[in-house]
């Protein structure tokens, strides 16, 4: 088989489907079918647009937290540790057995921490001068 490197910052969607087809099927010849569902608790304003909230998928067991923001007005009131619990209700009402999510130092670790996250890695200078920390928590466990 000869294959040539071909380097794009704008591959288009065909091209990113065919890489990530690729990486499916070995996955699911290893045993591990992709069953990815997304997950989401928007926080809507009185207009309805939407102003924050949490996004991520549910996969392998596992919820994964991509994104989470609260509008800095709105801080101190718990609704991120409400939109956790909410998502980890969800997750386990899915099967999940745990949680993992990605923070930075200049975000929420603390945070996370106080709801039941431990570090599990760490990326020092990602961004320069600043630590990204992956985070996880079993949802299986009292």
């Amino acid at each position: 088989m000869s294959l040539s490197p071909d380097l794009t910052d704008a591959p288009t969607p065909a091209e990113t489907a065919a890489v990530l087809d690729s990486l499916v099927a070995f996955n699911a010849g290893q045993g591990f079918a992709r069953e990815r569902r997304p997950l989401a608790i928007l926080l809507r304003g009185a207009d309805g647009a939407v102003q924050g909230g949490l996004v991520g998928v549910t996969s392998w067991s596992w919820l994964y937290v991509d994104n989470l923001v609260v509008p800095e007005a709105a801080r101190g009131q718990g609704l991120g540790a409400r939109l956790m619990a909410m998502a980890e209700a969800e997750a386990r009402a899915r099967g999940c057995i745990g949680a993992r999510l990605d923070t930075y130092s200049f975000q929420a670790r603390g945070f996370y921490e106080r709801l039941g996250y431990s570090v599990t890695g760490a990326i020092e200078d990602c961004p320069p001068g600043e630590t990204r920390w992956s985070m996880a928590k079993r949802l299986d466990r009292a």
